[in-house]
């Protein structure tokens, strides 16, 4: 009876391995069906960059555009591109293609690009871009004549007007002005400009017009000159002064008149507001420093231009030197 009921337990341990056996695999196999999936690959970027955006298709030309796609897999895997267009012809199937115009119609046309990495929808990427086809435009130039003033003064605003004519028909100009010198202000990109001249006494100012559209330099320019005015300076300024003390300015005065044979001696008396000044104080120093100059310093008359100007706190006198072409000074 022992020895039995010890196999049977024994046999009864071995059923219940076997069966826990069998079980646990299946719970690691049910375990791993409802884990993590597995992970995904990620689509590629894509940038698209053609080298030019209009295409002037022109009989004998390469009319071509070069198209550069730059993709990256965020896993390195290897990439192909599918390249596709609304005209025109994809020449290549890489990364780097050529777009050729040659022979289509004038309009704005698209090309698309679609890289892959894998099998799956995820895995691919798409991008785009436009080329606009225009007409070629004509072999000649227009008629192009600017038209500008032959000289202005200094800090004088000069104008200057452009007349474009035998435009071919659709055609629409592009104007684009430079200057040698000044600044515009005004007008650029339109057939007249405005040009300061601010310090540029002595100086040309030569405007050249472009005329873009055309598939030649269409160009025309004009020149205005500037010429250089001499200004005239004060020599001296005095009051009133001891008669000899006057004298001494007077000779230096014409001392320098002298070495400027040319120029013109202004002189300027002002008579002053206090009551101790005479009524016919200006007329008599006015009178007395015209015969000094002449008759004692032996100047030309004609040289000399002596006025009153109005009164002012002091007695004043001005001595002026107006080189040639100056404009005359004035009493202030």
């Amino acid at each position: 009876m022992h020895t039995r009921r010890c196999l049977f337990i024994s046999l009864g341990l071995v059923m219940l391995m076997l069966i826990f056996s069998a079980i646990v695999p299946a719970q690691k196999k049910n375990k791993n069906q409802k884990g993590e999936p597995a992970p995904q690959s990620n689509p590629p970027t894509i940038k698209l960059t053609p080298s030019t955006n209009v295409v002037m298709n022109c009989p004998g030309e390469n009319s071509v555009v070069q198209l550069a796609a730059d993709a990256v897999s965020p896993q390195g895997l290897q990439l192909r591109y599918n390249w596709s267009a609304t005209g025109g012809r994809i020449v290549g199937t890489g990364a780097n293609t050529t777009w050729d115009f040659s022979g289509v119609q004038p309009g704005t046309y698209t090309v698309t690009v679609e890289v892959n990495s894998g099998r799956e929808q995820d895995c691919t990427a798409f991008t785009q871009t436009a080329v606009v086809v225009r007409e070629c435009p004509p072999p000649t130039c227009p008629s192009i004549v600017i038209s500008c003033p032959d000289t202005v003064r200094v800090g004088e605003a000069i104008t200057f007007r452009a007349s474009v004519t035998n435009l071919a028909t659709g055609i629409t100009p592009i104007y684009q002005w430079t200057v040698s010198a000044g600044t515009i202000t005004g007008g650029q990109g339109t057939p007249s400009i405005t040009v300061d001249t601010t310090g540029l006494a002595g100086q040309p100012v030569v405007a050249r017009l472009s005329v873009g559209g055309f598939n030649l330099d269409c160009s025309a320019q004009c020149t205005t000159q500037i010429p250089y005015v001499p200004e005239p300076r004060k020599f001296d300024e005095f009051g009133d002064i001891a008669r000899d003390d006057e004298k001494a300015r007077l000779d230096n005065f014409a001392i320098q008149l002298q070495q400027e044979p040319e120029a013109q001696g202004y002189i300027f008396v002002y008579t002053g507001t206090g009551r101790r000044i005479r009524p016919d104080y200006a007329q008599k120093r006015t009178a007395r420093i015209r015969d000094y100059l002449i008759n004692a310093r032996g100047l030309d008359s004609r040289r000399i231009i002596i006025m009153e100007g109005p009164p002012r706190t002091d007695p004043t006198v001005e001595l002026w030197i107006a080189p040639p072409g100056s404009r005359p000074p004035t009493p202030r």
